[in-house]
């Protein structure tokens, strides 16, 4: 997996390519830990995201709990096979899909 990253004050956007799974999922929470602090809107591009396990998830519901109720998940551009994993998990609940 890939991750890019564009920070623009408070705002921060994470584009991942790839897979986001138990392999790779580690990768994604150590960047969260090390971006996180000061963030107020968080956003995912996933265009170039292939699949979510549900490693993938807890990894979102890291940041989710990491940002607190006060700031903002989008995902942007995921494709139907990520946004059918987050209709079934009612992730959809607690981010922002778009």
């Amino acid at each position: 997996m890939t991750i890019s990253k564009k920070q623009n004050g408070t705002n921060l956007e994470i584009a991942l390519e790839g897979r986001l799974d138990t392999g790779t999922a580690p990768e994604l929470e150590m960047e969260l830990k090390e971006s996180l602090e000061g963030i107020e809107a968080l956003t995912f591009d996933f265009s170039r995201l292939d699949y979510i396990s549900s490693a993938g998830l807890r990894v979102l519901l890291f940041a989710r709990r990491t940002l607190g109720g006060q700031s903002s998940i989008t995902i942007k551009h995921a494709n139907e096979i990520v946004k059918e994993v987050f209709e079934v998990t009612r992730f959809g609940d607690i981010l922002t899909v778009e």
